[in-house]
Order: C-alpha cells, then sequence, then structure tokens
C-alpha cells in the first residue's frame, strides 16, 4: 500500500503540497514571534516562503512537463511517420502508463507500417514485372501511374508519370488510339504482316483518394490466339470430317447397292427397292447441306442493322408460329435490334427448347424492363441442363444431341453480342431451363 501511494502521481503532488503549506505555516509563525511586528513579519515569512513553495512546485511538477514534453515530440513524429521513438518510463504510476500506452501505440504503428512497406514494396515488384501494360490515368487527364510493360508499349521504355494522356495518346498509332477512346473493352492488332501482335484493352473506373481515376490494361494476345486458333481449326476439321464421314460412307454403300439390284433383281421388285435407297441418299445428303448451311451461316453473320423493334407486333406472330406463351405484359418503349437476326434467336431458342422434351404449352417467352435494357427470357419444363451444358453449351461445336452441330446457341450469343448484350443459361428451381437475353 505505501508503494503503492509512493508510486501514485496524486500522491506525491498532495505530499508536496502538504510540505509547502507546512513550509509556509512555519515560516510565517517564525517571522511573527522573532520579529514581533505583525505586518513586517509576515512580509518577511512571504518573501522567505514564496519563493520556497514556487521551487517545491516546479520540482513536483517537472515530471509531469518532461513526461508532457516527450509524448508531445512522440506525436509529432508519429505524425511525420516516424515510428521509432520510444520514451523511458517515469517513476509516477500514471506517467509511466502514458508513456507506456504512447509506447505500444508506436510499436505497432511501427510493425504495421513495416508490413504496409513490405506489401506494397511486393504488389510494386508483382506490377512492374508482370506482361500486362497497366496505365492509370487521374481525372484531370494526367499519368500517374505507368508499368514497365506500359513504358516499353507506349514509349519506348520512357517514363509515363505526369504526361498528358491526350499528348500521350496522339504519339500512338491509329489502332491503339481507336481502342482507348472506345467506350468498351476490344480487341485491336498493332503492326501488319506476321509481326503483327494482338492486344486486349480494358478500361476500369474507380475512386483513388475520392477522386475518379482510370485504369488501363493492355494485354498481348497474339501467342494465346494462335494457340487457340489452331485448337479451333483442329477441332472443326476433326467435326467436318466425321460429319462427311457419316454422310458420304453410306451414300457410297447405297449407291453400291443399287448398281447390284440394277444388275441382278427382278424388274418387278427393282422400282420399290431404288425408291428406298434413293429416299435414304436424299435424306442424308440433305443432313449433309444442313450442316454446311450452319457453318456458313456462322462464319457469314453481317453487322447487325439496329432498328427500333416493338415487342408486341415482333412477338405476337412469332409465338402463334412457334407454338409459344407469352407471359406478362410487353415493354411499350422500342428496342433498337435488328428484327430478322433476333428473330432466328428466338427460333433457335425455342426448338431447343422443344429438344429438351418440354411440352410446347409449357414453353413460354417474357420480356421484363431493366435498368439500361430488356431481358428476354424463353423458359421450359424440359429435363434441364448438366453441370457440363451450363459450362460449356455457347462454345462452338459442343451439343449434347446425336445430330446436333453445335453452332445452334453459339450462333444466337454472337447474334446477341453484336447488339452489345449478352445470353446465359440456368436451370429453373421447379425443373426445366430458362434462357436470358439482356439487350441494351
Amino acid at each position: 500500500m505505501i508503494g503503492r501511494l509512493r508510486d501514485s502521481l496524486s500522491a506525491r503532488m498532495g505530499v508536496a503540497l502538504a510540505l509547502m503549506a507546512l513550509l509556509a505555516a512555519t515560516l510565517t509563525a517564525a517571522a511573527l514571534r522573532w520579529l514581533d511586528a505583525g505586518l513586517f513579519g509576515l512580509a518577511v515569512a512571504l518573501l522567505i516562503g514564496l519563493p520556497a513553495v514556487l521551487w517545491l512546485a516546479v520540482r513536483a511538477a517537472r515530471p509531469w512537463r518532461q513526461t508532457l514534453a516527450a509524448v508531445s515530440g512522440g506525436i509529432e513524429s508519429l505524425r511525420d511517420r516516424d515510428f521509432s521513438v520510444s520514451i523511458s518510463s517515469p517513476a509516477p504510476r500514471e506517467l509511466r502508463e502514458l508513456v507506456e500506452a504512447y509506447n505500444s501505440l508506436g510499436t505497432l504503428l511501427r510493425r504495421e507500417g513495416f508490413d504496409l512497406y513490405q506489401r506494397e514494396l511486393l504488389l510494386d515488384t508483382v506490377l512492374q514485372t508482370t506482361p500486362i501494360a497497366l496505365v492509370l490515368s487521374s481525372n484531370a487527364g494526367r499519368i500517374v501511374f505507368g508499368n514497365i510493360a506500359a513504358r516499353q508499349l507506349l514509349r519506348g521504355g520512357r517514363r509515363l508519370e505526369g504526361l498528358d494522356v491526350q499528348a500521350l495518346l496522339a504519339e500512338q498509332p491509329a489502332q491503339l488510339r481507336t481502342a482507348i477512346e472506345a467506350a468498351s473493352d476490344t480487341l485491336f492488332t498493332l503492326g501488319a504482316g506476321p509481326d503483327s501482335e494482338v492486344y486486349r484493352f480494358s478500361r476500369r473506373e474507380f475512386l483513388l483518394h475520392a477522386r475518379p481515376h482510370q485504369l488501363w490494361l493492355l494485354e498481348r494476345l497474339t501467342r494465346e490466339l494462335a494457340a487457340q486458333e489452331i485448337a479451333v481449326w483442329k477441332k472443326v476439321i476433326r467435326v467436318i470430317a466425321h460429319e462427311l464421314n457419316n454422310s458420304v460412307a453410306p451414300i457410297s454403300s447405297l449407291v453400291h447397292s443399287g448398281r447390284l439390284l440394277a444388275r441382278e433383281a427382278d424388274p418387278a421388285t427393282l422400282g420399290p427397292q431404288l425408291e428406298r435407297i434413293f429416299a435414304t441418299i436424299g435424306e442424308r445428303t440433305s443432313h449433309l447441306a444442313a450442316f454446311i448451311d450452319g457453318y456458313a451461316r456462322f462464319a457469314k453473320l453481317p453487322r447487325p442493322r439496329l432498328a427500333p423493334l416493338y415487342w408486341e407486333p415482333f412477338l405476337a406472330p412469332l409465338a402463334v408460329t412457334l407454338g409459344v406463351q407469352i407471359e406478362g405484359p410487353l415493354p411499350l418503349t422500342p428496342t433498337q435490334a435488328d428484327a430478322g437476326q433476333l428473330e432466328q434467336v428466338m427460333i433457335n431458342l425455342v426448338k431447343n427448347a422443344r429438344e429438351s422434351g418440354s411440352p410446347c404449352e409449357q414453353i413460354t417467352l417474357r420480356v421484363r424492363t431493366q435498368p439500361g435494357g430488356v431481358c428476354l427470357e424463353v423458359a421450359d419444363r424440359g429435363a434441364g441442363l448438366g453441370e457440363q451444358a451450363l459450362r460449356d453449351a455457347l462454345l462452338p461445336f459442343f451439343s449434347t444431341k446425336a445430330s446436333g452441330t453445335g453452332l445452334g446457341l453459339t450462333l444466337c450469343r454472337e447474334i446477341i453480342e453484336a447488339h452489345g448484350g449478352r445470353l446465359t443459361l440456368a436451370n429453373r428451381p421447379d425443373g426445366g431451363a430458362v434462357v436470358s437475353v439482356y439487350l441494351p
């Protein structure tokens, strides 16, 4: 208990004040007794006692002043991001607790500052060594950051920070300027001939220090696209070879059988047998023609000719022709679309819904207004989509049907994306599938 009181700052101040009061009273009493004069003795006592009292007060407050000055200086160091300053602990318990709290705060900030520095160093290393060109620009039109790949692509290795965006764009090839000035992500090619390079440009906007900034990403895709192109061509050749073999081999066999019949069969029975042979040849020929036509339409898909499309006159006759139901009211506001291409999309989607095993009366069309556009949904009550179909159904040549070409949904996706929209597939919670088409 005595040690705690000795360490207590309030106890030390109380003792100091008590000693000051006792000293003042003693001096006053002595002066009054020895000098035998009231006012003169009181003045002498004050002259002698006040300096002593002031000296005791200054000495008692010294730990406070020293500690507060040290803490104030330490806070200035923290404000300057210097976390290395620490303060030795004084004797009074209250001040020791204050100093220990400051020192622990400094240790915490020093450790977090070191961790933050390490993370920033790692991030800078990743950004500088990535092959993707990164350029960060402010809303004022100035380059804030550019990594090594961006410097090599845009300025031959020279720094980009501080440059005016428009001045930098004026130095670039027309293809790159067009890609950067476009409103959406895009692919573009630099150079010509065997030395040409394909790039993908992406733009992202965000707030940095409460101010809008733009981040450009330019990724070289030449090698990846070349490898992908080879893989696609190999798959195309395999699919075409498979389809041709499936049609040509039966036709060749039937032609041989027809020749044998023409030589050996009884003329009375020759006609019906040849009729069956020719019917099978015609069926295989039609299938092959349809297969080739599907590839041709996919390869020669023109750009959409956008015009105002009103949903009621567009969908009402189409729903009657396809034998499906329209659910809910249709939007009155027209959508900019190519009616012919969108009709082809609807025919393909309804055809897929029928082939899923869904009854025709349970295939429905719905058009809902969404922010910035409309969403058209084709829903069915068929078998639904498996995990692989959900993942790969929009890829070229993927089909779950024995006689499918794998181009129907791919053609639909190409048409919708050419309109600036997107096509997605999903299973319905209570059975069946739904294809959603968003159009801006």
